[in-house]
């Protein structure tokens, strides 16, 4: 025994002097960092080399990114506490409430920091070598203090993709000294540059959405430990100090007046730091808590203490407007001292830090912050939608299920806009605010969020039944919630033997899929565009008619395919023997158009915004999952347009693709019968060109009305003091509200949809009624808003404006939406009116 522990003893002095030996990033990478962008491989190897020479330090692949680059992270604490880790992550998740139990080990700290979700603000995944180093280096010894209760988690790149196309990029065209002149080549990125993902998202606006591969798998990962402390790492315009928290106004009612102290208590250790290398910095302004899909708001809604740090954008080195070279290595040193400063402030204030965190969920299970108290949407939505909410809700942790109380009860009807009476069924899915996401409930689902002052830095509406097209209730009333899950109607096969045709109603996305996987598969099908009767069910428009006639090359295999489609994405399916329909058209007739596939061509590239672009992509392929061809619009002047049917125009500026020879191409196309989707600014492409009947206002007149203002109005404006010259602009400002169009759901854009939709609108252009073509998404009255920022000259400009129509050119027609259904691709219910413009018209 005596020997055994001799060898031990060597074995552990062995492994602490090889520690000692820990190589710096410097001595890794063969360079000294900030002289150059680190591939993200060589990063991950750095993170891997760490956890491999030092027992404290554990490495751990949490996902993949779509180009199949690994999605990682280190935790590092004293040897303690990563022994003890499980004992540490499931007493957190006690104090969450989101385990039975109490917590009984001892109290530690976690701090999650994040780097580099916009991929070129690259100078954070250094900063994440440097840091994981200096927290980790054996003989750090305010570092092994702080690791005595606390334990960090590194995520040296949040979007690897993004951040690769940018280092890359400016790895091949930097010279061997970095040129400070800001028109340098090595300072003017290329399109689409190396902010967003893959997809081209931007990965900073999708935590609770999480339509992104990077944030879904980030977030079942957080779920599994949920952090005390999270900072996201970011970079700002060149010539802009550091900013870090406090945060500016406006700060959700929902955070706490410890999570807005504890703000300011990191805040200040991190001035002391700036102030002593005399580094300026500012706080309490631009960066704010409200929007819920931030990498600061999301942590703060679930109980941690989220924050933003922007360093300034130095690339190598810039120079900036007071003349001083800011440089990559300069850029390093400030988010190194935050990041360490930030670890500091959580081993200091740890005891508080949980007990805070664990207060706040004891409030949010037993006694909400909440006007609403419980949420109901109702068991009659489509089971598409219902499905949908259901699968939003699991992914962010939302406690849901079923009530008991059967009496009407009072309700905010997000659908009318009014409170009114409301029965509670067993089929309605029932959202209770008392549950340890609370918070999130709130913030997801109040139908107008509050907002201390309106100069925010995102949009400021985004209610989940707006969002999905949900007839749902609020109420102040707590109502009990049950585990059991509502159940819905399930999907009808409803097939007879070698039928005439197979029925397929059109109200969904889900249908659009099904509609795409036919097509594929070469079925043939025609599509209704009235209301028709047969074997005495009723159909809607756009219902799909797919016919044995036309199919017959397929044989067998027509049945099959149809079938199999339509178990794949849950499609109830009719059929019958017979075209001979008992009211409405016959399926022969010329007035139940063929649905050709379409031949969709999507333009990218200079001029089409990024993301705009990245929507449409995503949506295309990992949403609809069908073909189009991506052209580059530098490219598009030597594109053979016959080979197309549909070309879509992400929002974006097209004048210097569409010169006056290439526009008269482009309008001889649409009127031979092409289809155009103009989205948001590619609208302007046609506003005012001969053949095309789109315009700001129908005349001088409505635009002067639109325009006019009293002189009371005039005069207060003239004299607003310069003190208060943001406030000058309020009543213009329009930065994501919710309209309720109304909608002509008979127009083959409208298929699928009630009335009435509620759009999320992201910009004040206003566009007059289409005086020859077909309005097809109206806003008729300033009475149309329904929340979120909006100025009073903004809603009265947007009055009876045209949002969604269709100009009929020859035998084509331009689809126009000034406001894009494809946002962020998290508002479901607009995605149909994109099928809609792809499909049918057109046609």
């Amino acid at each position: 025994m005596k020997r055994l522990a001799i060898v031990n003893l060597l074995f552990f002095l062995a492994v602490s002097l090889y520690g000692q030996n820990l190589k710096s990033p410097d001595e890794f990478l063969g360079y000294e960092l900030g002289t150059r962008f680190t591939p993200n491989y060589k990063v991950v190897d750095y993170f891997e080399y760490v956890a491999s020479e030092l027992s404290n330090v554990t490495h751990h692949k949490y996902g993949e990114t779509n180009e199949l680059r690994p999605l990682v992270t280190n935790m590092v604490s004293s040897q303690a506490n990563i022994d003890n880790w499980e004992q540490i992550r499931t007493d957190n998740l006690k104090r969450a409430k989101m385990m039975e139990g109490s917590p009984s080990g001892k109290q530690v700290g976690i701090v999650w920091l994040s780097y580099n979700v916009h991929g070129n603000e690259a100078n954070s995944t250094e900063t994440a070598m440097k840091t994981l180093y200096e927290l980790a280096r054996p003989n750090n010894s305010k570092a092994k203090a702080w690791l005595e209760n606390t334990v960090v988690i590194l995520d040296p790149c949040v979007n690897p993709d993004g951040r690769d196309r940018y280092s890359n990029w400016i790895n091949q065209v930097a010279g061997t000294t970095p040129n400070p002149h800001p028109e340098a080549a090595e300072h003017n990125e290329p399109w689409p540059g190396g902010r967003a993902n893959h997809y081209l998202f931007d990965l900073n606006r999708d935590w609770a959405w999480q339509k992104q591969t990077e944030s879904a798998q980030r977030m079942e990962y957080y779920h599994t430990i949920m952090p005390h402390i999270h900072v996201d790492f970011h970079e700002q315009g060149s010539n802009s100090p550091y900013y870090f928290a406090p945060a500016a106004e406006p700060i959700h009612e929902q955070v706490t007046d410890w999570q807005r102290e504890f703000q300011e208590i990191i805040g200040r250790n991190h001035a002391k730091y700036f102030d002593e290398n005399g580094w300026l910095f500012f706080t309490k302004e631009s960066f704010d808590i409200l929007y819920p899909s931030y990498g600061d708001s999301y942590p703060m809604y679930n109980g941690a203490i989220g924050m933003t740090y922007e360093q300034a954008s130095s690339d190598l080195a810039i120079l900036t407007d007071e003349g001083d070279t800011l440089k990559l290595s300069d850029a390093i040193a400030h988010h190194y001292t935050t990041g360490m400063s930030t670890v500091e402030m959580a081993s200091e204030n740890n005891e508080r830090m949980l007990n805070e965190f664990a207060s706040y969920f004891d409030k949010a299970v037993s006694n909400p912050k909440a006007k609403y108290k419980t949420y109901v949407v109702k068991g009659s939505n489509h089971p598409d939608k219902l499905r949908k909410l259901e699968e939003f809700l699991q992914i962010n942790h939302i406690r849901y299920g079923k009530s008991s109380t059967k009496k009407p009860i009072s309700a905010f009807s997000y659908q009318a806009g009014e409170t009114k009476n409301v029965s509670v069924e067993d089929s309605d899915i029932v959202i209770s605010s008392f549950q340890p996401k609370a918070v999130m409930v709130q913030a997801l689902f109040e139908p107008d969020t509050y907002a201390s002052i309106t100069n925010t830095y995102d949009i400021t509406a985004w209610a989940v039944p707006y969002m999905m097209g949900l007839d749902a209730y609020a109420t102040t009333e707590r109502l009990s919630v049950s585990d059991g899950k509502p159940s819905y109607a399930a999907p009808e096969m409803n097939v007879g033997s070698r039928p005439a045709a197979y029925l397929a109603k059109w109200e969904t996305m889900e249908d659009a899929k099904f509609l795409a996987e036919i097509l594929k598969a070469g079925i043939k099908l025609r599509y209704s565009n009235d209301e028709f009767t047969v074997n005495g069910n009723d159909y809607g428009r756009g219902t799909l008619i797919i016919t044995r006639k036309g199919n017959m090359h397929l044989g067998n295999r027509f049945d099959s395919i149809v079938k199999e489609a339509a178990t794949k994405f849950g499609r109830s399916l009719n059929s019958t023997p017979t075209t001979f329909v008992d009211s409405g058209k016959d399926f022969g007739s010329n007035g139940v158009p063929f649905l050709e596939a379409p031949r969709i061509l999507a333009l990218r590239g200079d001029g089409v915004s990024s993301l705009g672009f990245g929507e449409f992509w995503y949506y295309m392929e990992q949403e609809l999952n069908y073909p189009i061809t991506m052209v580059n619009t530098d490219d598009f002047g030597r594109v053979n347009l016959d080979d197309y049917d549909v070309v879509v125009m992400p929002s974006g500026s097209y004048g210097s693709m569409l010169n006056e020879r290439a526009m008269e191409g482009f309008n001889s196309w649409i009127r031979s019968g092409g289809t155009v989707l103009a989205i948001e600014r590619a609208m302007n492409t046609f506003m005012g060109k001969g053949g095309f009947s789109l315009k700001r206002y129908a005349s001088d007149a409505e635009q002067k009305a639109a325009r006019n203002q009293t002189d009371e109005e005039k005069e207060a404006a003239a004299l607003t003091p310069y003190a208060e010259r943001g406030s000058r602009y309020e009543s213009s400002r329009l930065p994501g509200a919710i309209f309720k169009l109304k909608v002509d759901n008979t127009h083959p854009l409208g298929y699928g949809y009630d009335n009435h939709y509620f759009t999320i609108k992201n910009n004040s252009s206003r566009y007059a009624y289409l005086p020859n073509g077909w309005n097809v998404g109206i806003i008729e009255s300033e009475g149309s808003y329904i929340t979120g920022v909006a100025g009073e000259d903004a809603k009265k400009n947007l009055a009876k404006s045209m949002v969604f129509g269709v100009d009929n050119v020859g035998r084509g027609a331009v689809v126009y939406m000034a406001d894009n259904p494809l946002f962020r691709a998290f508002w479901e219910n607009g995605k149909l009116f994109v099928a809609n413009a792809l499909f049918f018209v057109g046609q």
